[in-house]
């Protein structure tokens, strides 16, 4: 289905003051076609300047669409998206979309050369009006990434981890004051993430960049983020710090996306020995079990999560899941009493 995206053009602007680095006001994006797309929904967004903010939302949430808002790559069909006070200029605005002041790294890194050497890619960002400087600033920016080892490299030769390395070098080059990335940690094996995450929380220590992140995945963003906008249906609903999210989410789906809690009907909740009127999140390692021969529980399966063991644990009326970190002092089948040692309760149904 052929699309266009309906916009809103001002042709002229004057600087706002007052306001934070990226100001995102009742901003709507709307993919026309046979039916209406709202990809982006009346969203207002502060981001500061010198932090990580990552943008999480299960896919079609709309937030890779709001990343290509705020750098400019698509056209707001209402609101307005402000950098420093000034607009944010759109396709219709210049020839090569994008704030200049801008840099943003693609999931599927597009504009690396696979057949050309890592040193080439990064370098190609420079001109050659000053040799040495591009010499340097070269060697700088891939030793910051620590790749320096792999400069003679094809591109093509890369893991996917040491690509993304590739094309972040590329994109810091210049010294851009925002970086934007689009699910930076997709391609990279797990065992590396921890690695590139604390390279680029320092890169932001030591410069002073602005990090803008979208994924799918809470354990990246819990882990370096500074502030956390949860996305769904194309709105923002959560926002805020990480571990004030995880731990007092003010929704469901937020409960579900960052700790996979238990989600609890307020009938369910009376079988669980508690009294409440609401649905309810229970977070899997708030969860304590001890045997009992008499209890009304028991244990239905375990499974190893790597870091911990989960138990499934119920009876006819319901079942939930902990997690305990260690060996399983429990067996199928075992009787277990349920110790709850918090909860979080939502608006009533």
């Amino acid at each position: 289905m052929s699309t266009t995206s309906s916009c809103q053009f001002v042709p002229q602007d004057t600087q706002q003051h007052g306001l934070p680095l990226i100001h995102v006001n009742e901003v709507s994006c709307i993919f026309e076609g046979k039916e209406n797309v709202i990809a982006v929904d009346k969203v207002s967004v502060a981001i500061e300047e010198n932090t990580i903010t990552a943008i999480i939302g299960a896919s079609g949430s709309g937030k890779s669409t709001l990343l290509k808002l705020i750098y400019g790559l698509l056209d707001p069909s209402e609101g307005a998206i402000r950098y420093r006070g000034w607009l944010v200029p759109t396709r219709k605005d210049k020839l090569i979309p994008g704030h200049e002041a801008m840099k943003m790294v693609s999931q599927n890194f597009d504009d690396l050369n696979l057949y050309a050497k890592v040193w080439d890619n990064v370098a190609s960002q420079l001109s050659n009006i000053d040799l040495a400087y591009k010499q340097k600033k070269t060697e700088e920016t891939l030793q910051k990434l620590q790749i320096l080892h792999l400069a003679q490299k094809r591109v093509a030769d890369l893991s996917g981890g040491e690509r993304q390395r590739v094309a972040i070098s590329r994109a810091l080059i210049n010294d851009p004051e925002v970086l934007l990335m689009d699910e930076p940690f997709n391609q990279v094996d797990a065992a590396f993430r921890d690695a590139l995450q604390h390279d680029i929380k320092q890169i932001v220590a030591d410069t002073g960049l602005t990090v803008i992140l979208v994924s799918h995945d809470p354990a990246e963003v819990l882990a370096m983020s500074d502030e956390l906008i949860v996305m769904k249906d194309g709105k923002i609903i959560d926002a805020g710090k990480p571990k004030n999210l995880y731990f007092s989410p003010s929704n469901i789906y937020t409960a579900q996306l960052l700790a996979k809690s238990n989600i609890i009907s307020a009938s369910q909740a009376s079988k669980l020995g508690i009294d409440t009127s609401s649905n309810i999140a229970i977070h899997q390692e708030d969860i304590r079990l001890t045997k009992n021969e008499s209890a009304a529980f028991h244990v239905l399966s375990i499974k190893f999560r790597g870091m911990y063991y989960e138990y499934i644990v119920g009876n006819d009326d319901v079942s939930i899941r902990a997690a305990k970190i260690g060996e399983p002092t429990l067996a199928q089948g075992d009787k277990v009493e349920l110790h709850f040692e918090r909860y979080i309760e939502f608006n009533p149904s």
